[in-house]
This record gives C-alpha cells, sequence and structure tokens, in this order.
C-alpha cells in the first residue's frame, strides 16, 4: 500500500482511475460469462474478486488517499465490485442449475427396467452336513472336539496302535511335513482326536474326565489323486466313547440312530468284520437307505470297532475298568450318498451353481 497522498486526487491513482477500473470489471464479466462449469467458475472468481484480484488490490489504494478523496473513490471501486459480484452470483447459479440438471439426466433411473440375474452365493454342503452331524451327536449328549490339522506321527500312529512298519506310515499314503525328521505329518484321519481327548482329561491343565463321548469332524489328507471318487483333501466325522460297560451293541445302536437321522427312518447299518490297528474287534460298516441312485441297496459307509486296548493303555485308561468305541465315516461320501452326486470334482470345484441347490438346510 502507497503512503498518503497529499498532493493528487484519486484519479490520479493508476489503480483508482476511472478507465482502469471499468477495464478490470469488463475483464471480469467477461471471464464470468464464458465460464463453462463450476470448477473453471472457482478459478474465475479467485482471479477477479479474490483478495489478489486487480479491483482488491485498487480498493486498497483508498487508504493512501486524503479522507476527502476517500468517498468518492470508494464509491467508484465499491460500485465495481458490486457489479462484478453480483455477474459472478448469477453465473454461479446459472451453473449449479446446468449441473444439477445433467446429473438429473445422467444418473436417472428407471425402476420399470428389470433388474439384472445377479447369480448369489451358497453355503457349501459340506459345511452343512457337518453342521447337521454335530446338531445330531449334541442332541445325544455328546461332545464336539477338534484337533490339529498338521498332527504329530506320535498321535496319527503310535498312539493309535500302528506298527513302526505299517503301509500308512509310508510316502504313497501320507504327506510328510518337511523336514524328513520334523516328526510332522498332515493327519490322514480324525482319529488322533482319540488319542488327544484320553490324555487331556483329568489333569489340573485338562478339561474332561471318564466317561468320554465325543464327536469329531474335521478336514484329512492323504496323496490320493482327485477323481470322480477320491480326492487328497477330504473330511471325515470321528466318534469316540469310552465308559465302563460299553459294548458293540451301543455302538451299532448309535450308528443306527446317526443313519436314520442323516437318511431317513427307513435307514440301517449292518457290520462286516474287518481290521484297523486302533479297534478290536473292528468291522466295516454298511449302509442300507432308499437311495436317490439306484434303488436301496447295501452301501459301504465308514469303519468302527471297540477302542484296541494298546489305545487305551497308551493315553493312560485302565482297559480292566473301561472299555470304548469308535467309528469313522466320510462327510464327502455322506453327501454322495445322501444327495445322488456321482463325482467329487462337484464338491471340491467350488462352483455355486452346486453349492446353491443344497439351499440352506440339508
Amino acid at each position: 500500500m502507497s503512503g498518503p497522498n497529499q498532493q493528487y486526487d484519486p484519479v490520479e491513482v493508476a489503480a483508482l482511475d476511472p478507465e482502469e477500473i471499468e477495464r478490470h470489471v469488463h475483464e471480469a464479466l467477461t471471464a464470468i460469462t464464458q465460464v463453462g462449469d463450476l470448477e473453471e467458475f472457482k478459478a474465475v472468481r479467485q482471479a477477479h474478486a479474490g483478495d489478489r484480484s486487480p479491483l482488491a488490490l485498487a480498493n486498497r489504494e483508498i487508504g493512501a488517499l486524503p479522507p476527502s478523496a476517500k468517498a468518492e473513490a470508494g464509491k467508484r471501486v465499491g460500485a465495481a465490485r458490486g457489479r462484478v459480484n453480483q455477474a459472478l452470483k448469477q453465473r454461479q447459479a446459472e451453473l449449479e442449475a446446468l449441473r444439477d440438471e445433467r446429473i438429473l439426466t445422467e444418473e436417472a433411473l428407471d425402476v420399470t427396467v428389470v433388474a439384472p440375474y445377479r447369480q448369489w452365493g451358497a453355503r457349501h454342503p459340506v459345511s452343512l452336513v457337518t453342521e447337521r452331524v454335530q446338531d445330531i451327536f449334541v442332541g445325544m449328549g455328546w461332545e464336539i472336539a477338534d484337533g490339529p490339522e498338521v498332527e504329530a506321527e506320535w498321535f496319527n500312529f503310535d498312539a493309535l496302535n500302528f506298527a513302526p512298519d505299517h503301509p500308512a506310515r509310508q510316502m504313497q499314503d501320507t504327506f510328510f511335513v518337511a523336514p524328513a525328521d520334523s516328526g510332522l505329518v498332515l493327519r490322514t484321519h480324525t482319529s488322533p482326536v482319540q488319542a488327544r481327548t484320553l490324555l487331556h482329561r483329568d489333569s489340573s491343565r485338562l478339561q474332561r474326565d471318564l466317561p468320554v463321548y465325543v464327536a469329531v469332524p474335521g478336514r484329512v489328507y492323504r496323496t490320493d489323486e482327485l477323481d470322480a471318487t477320491h480326492t487328497p483333501v477330504f473330511h471325515q466325522v470321528e466318534g469316540l466313547a469310552v465308559d465302563k460297560g460299553l459294548t458293540m451293541a451301543h455302538l451299532k445302536g448309535t450308528l443306527d440312530h446317526l443313519a436314520r437321522a442323516l437318511f431317513g427312518p427307513d435307514a440301517r447299518t449292518r457290520l462286516r468284520p474287518s481290521y484297523f490297528p486302533f479297534t478290536e474287534p473292528s468291522a466295516e460298516m454298511d449302509l442300507w437307505f432308499p437311495g436317490k441312485k439306484g434303488g436301496p441297496g447295501w452301501i459301504e459307509w465308514g469303519g468302527c470297532g471297540m477302542v484296541n486296548r494298546n489305545v487305551l493303555s497308551a493315553c493312560g485308561v485302565d482297559p480292566d475298568v473301561y472299555s470304548g468305541f469308535a467309528f469313522g465315516m466320510g462327510i464327502d461320501r455322506t453327501i454322495m450318498l445322501r444327495n445322488g452326486v456321482s463325482d467329487m470334482h462337484d464338491i471340491v470345484e467350488g462352483d455355486a451353481r452346486f453349492s446353491a441347490q443344497f439351499g440352506m438346510e440339508i
């Protein structure tokens, strides 16, 4: 700002010259008229009405005038700034109206148009059947247990009476975790939870005492190729009961109840002698039900038997006082039998169209 102007009339101050002021007004009005959108409008307003605009700078010069000259110069500059501000206000309203009209046109929604079909996902039948099995066992008063999928060899084999030279320990059946001497495997069945449950029963750090009734659903791994009936990653449910006086009759009654709950009131089970290291006597469990594929018939469903005395002893249970039974069946196989699924690929490939047909309840 210049010093007091004692000798000159306001018109002699260049910034306050009427023609100069009029020129600034004309430039401002022209720029305001030509502005095309609100973003450009902001720059024009700053250039012609901001603190560093020519008219704002001229207004500062008024302070340097003698008192007698300030009034006339103030009116002149004020009138000029008023014209510019009025033009800005009018143009802003026009631009906002244009913007609103454009938005209404571009973002119009025709509520009468049929919405495009969108396929929703669905819960996988493995999850649904697993929860169904858990509900069945909880309804019988059993507990639900689980264990790690990366398992110690001792729990996966030794504690279950697998001899060191048993074929199941070889690479063709088991995924071993590197390095070779780690003593870890990807569990080949849910049976290791039998040992974990019996060991974790009555010390100060453990949860349950005998008797034990637990069901163990979970994911297991074997070195199988994926084909119509096999997969290297599948799901099982293990059942373990240890109590005084348990017999094969209790095992058969439990299996019959489970079969009827999953396959309908006409389902039945039968037991055929077999061999498993961790049960003695052992049996293959066959299932009969009015199936969706080929009508009624006996189909192998899983394995079962009375818990081997060596397994009870390894877990600190006196086999002369307690007995137990165990059984296991594939959840994936249950889905294939119960729902007529013929190819394992359908279960593992994650196609939502396959899962959607099962709905929310299976």
